[in-house]
Parts: C-alpha cells; sequence; structure tokens
C-alpha cells in the first residue's frame, strides 16, 4: 500500500523560508503591540528576521516537507 501524500502546511510556509544551508528563518516575536514599553535598539533589531531556535526546527520542517 503506498504512502500517503504529505501535504504543507501554507500559513507555516508564509512565515518561515528556508535558507541555502537548510536553516529555517522567520521573524521575531514582539513586534504587534506594547512598543511604548521597549528600548529603541531593540525594536530595531526586532525588523531583522532571526533563525528559529534548533528545538522548534524538526516540528517545523516536518509542516513544509517539500520545501525543505
Amino acid at each position: 500500500m503506498a504512502n500517503p501524500k504529505l501535504k504543507t502546511v501554507k500559513s507555516v510556509k508564509s512565515r518561515f523560508r528556508v535558507t541555502g544551508t537548510g536553516k529555517l528563518v522567520g521573524n521575531r516575536a514582539g513586534r504587534r503591540h506594547l512598543l511604548h514599553g521597549k528600548r529603541p535598539k531593540i525594536k530595531r533589531h526586532m525588523r531583522r528576521p532571526a533563525v528559529v531556535a534548533a528545538s522548534d526546527v524538526r516540528q517545523l520542517k516536518a509542516l513544509i516537507p517539500h520545501h525543505v
């Protein structure tokens, strides 16, 4: 019996991208609201994408099987 097809979770695909070396990159958390309490330097650094934590990579790669 054939294995079932693996489907990509489109919300994960739109939020993360895979670099050339296979790392997952996504936007940083904390930029939506309550920004007046954060220092300008912190807000500036949050504009840049961040590499996903190693503990989350395996789970996210399972959700985007054809893009890894």
